[in-house]
């Protein structure tokens, strides 16, 4: 627990968080021991990841480093320099363009960069994989889970609450954030043969006088209460694991509140190490080492960019108070 203040200081550092508003979510680590269960599922993905590429290549070593906490982006990339890594793919684990989900990655990135010097590795990202079939299909088959999960005489009345990272609403403006959560919610709810469906929004944590991106969910699962829905299903595809914000927020107060409503609700898990996502992973890396593999998508949109242009995702002087 002593370190949940440090590691929440480097999060909203230079954002207008209140103090008790950091201290509150600190308090939801205490629910879980005071570790954040991040680290131990990012080891799981790498774990699975090493195993694809030992058993179908490429033969490529994987570093990680964390934006806020240890190990940090700076430690892997000096670890790289040591091991005389020249060059280097980053595969960002937020499936959607936005600030925080892209652009500061790679400002982050740069900083590490700079602090390692000159032995410092190129890097070049992933493109982002929200239409991707291999995270489409994994979060079709764990939401078809959960609607098995409701008996079958409810079944086909129940609504599914697709739920994503809320963001300021002048940040949404500057990215496709909004348009790219849209076409993954509908290509997984086609997938499963769904249209009772809408995408609502989760964990803001900005000054309550400035617009985020809305419906909360909690404020969403109200609603749906009081037009006489019996059951619905939470799909977080807006997060790849089912780290604190989905325990938490989800799996803690979202579901205390459907407690008190008498309203049912069934959590769909997130990709996590699923087997099709992490073939995904090694998919992405050979599209950029073997330019013949195909860019796989769904959807109307097409396979994400590979580089962003200097005006992507970004984050202007009146945003970084949010």
């Amino acid at each position: 627990m002593d370190e949940v203040m440090p590691f929440l200081e480097n999060v909203l550092r230079g954002k207008n968080v209140p103090l008790e508003r950091m201290r509150a979510v600190a308090q939801h680590y205490e629910l879980f021991g005071g570790a954040s269960p991040i680290n131990s599922q990012n080891r799981m993905l790498i774990a699975a990841l090493e195993k694809e590429f030992g058993a179908d290549g490429p033969p490529l070593p994987i570093y990680w480093g964390n934006r806020n906490w240890l190990p940090t982006l700076s430690d892997a990339l000096r670890r790289m320099a040591r091991d005389g890594i020249k060059r280097a793919l980053a595969f960002f684990t937020s499936p959607y363009s936005s600030y925080s989900g892209c652009r500061q990655y790679r400002e982050d990135i740069a900083r590490a960069q700079a602090e390692v010097g000159p032995d410092a590795p190129q890097v070049e990202k992933l493109r982002a994989f929200y239409n991707h079939p291999g995270f489409i299909e994994p979060n079709a088959a764990n939401l078809r889970t959960a609607l098995e999960t409701i008996p079958e005489p409810r079944r086909d009345r129940a609504h599914i609450a697709f739920t994503a990272h809320s963001i300021p609403l002048s940040m949404a403006v500057n990215c496709d954030y909004e348009a790219q959560l849209l076409e993954t919610c509908s290509l997984v709810a086609e997938a499963v043969g769904y249209n009772r469906w809408r995408l609502v929004f989760q964990s803001r944590s900005g000054a309550p006088t400035q617009p985020w991106l809305e419906p909360d969910i909690c404020q969403h699962l109200t609603e749906l209460k009081v037009a006489g829905t019996g059951d619905v299903v939470i799909s977080p595809v807006g997060f790849i694991s089912d780290h604190m914000e989905v325990l938490y927020d989800l799996d803690t107060e979202a579901r205390a509140l459907c407690e008190k409503i008498n309203l049912n609700m069934v959590r769909a898990s997130t990709v996590g190490a699923h087997p099709t996502f992490v073939r995904m992973i090694r998919e992405l890396v050979l599209e950029r080492t073997s330019p013949e593999t195909p860019r796989r998508f769904l959807g109307a949109r097409g396979p994400s960019h590979d580089v962003c242009s200097v005006e992507c995702c970004l984050m202007t002087p009146h945003h970084a108070s949010a």
